[in-house]
């Protein structure tokens, strides 16, 4: 099948979990036609081998709209690039840490729902050791962003695809 999924039933309950995933176990079954036991083995067995990594919610639209958002550029020292982004991972304000190439070696996007904050945040990442020098644009509007949409569309897409279990 893949190296993903063990069979069909496998994809089919991924893609149950994907659209709904607190879902019930028996209900999950019903709509799979199999055991209630078959479907907790196979969640089990798809987290074990980390098929499954985890669980969220997915979101109709961007619950932090009245954040201020910048971007950030990092140059960082050659040999502490894992540190910084250690370091940059604890920020939960961090929604984006992208490598580049050019003049610097980091992209990130922030937010915070303050001015405040957001120049607190960028002092601190600033003083992260390692970092050599920063550039950052605060965000003005967006025009559009396609990031809440496009993850409920593909979800519905995966939905269709494998049709009504």
């Amino acid at each position: 099948m893949s190296k993903w999924f063990k069979n069909e039933l496998d994809r089919k309950l991924v893609a149950l979990l994907q659209v709904n995933a607190r879902d019930s176990t028996s209900n999950l079954a019903k709509k799979l036609g199999v055991a209630r036991s078959t479907v907790h083995e196979r969640i089990h067995r798809l987290e074990q081998t980390g098929v499954i990594t985890g669980y969220s919610a997915v979101l109709s639209k961007n619950p932090t709209e009245g954040n201020v958002q910048a971007m950030v550029m990092l140059a960082v020292e050659q040999k502490r690039g894992k540190q910084v982004v250690t370091r940059l991972n604890s920020f939960p304000a961090v929604k984006v840490c992208l490598a580049i190439n050019g003049n610097y070696d980091y992209f990130l996007s922030v937010e915070q729902p303050t001015l405040e904050e957001l120049d607190e945040l960028l002092d601190n990442i600033g003083d992260i050791p390692g970092v050599e020098r920063s550039t950052s644009s605060i965000v003005l509007s967006r025009k559009f962003d396609r990031r809440y949409k496009e993850v409920l569309e593909m979800v519905k897409t995966q939905m269709n695809e494998i049709g009504d279990p």
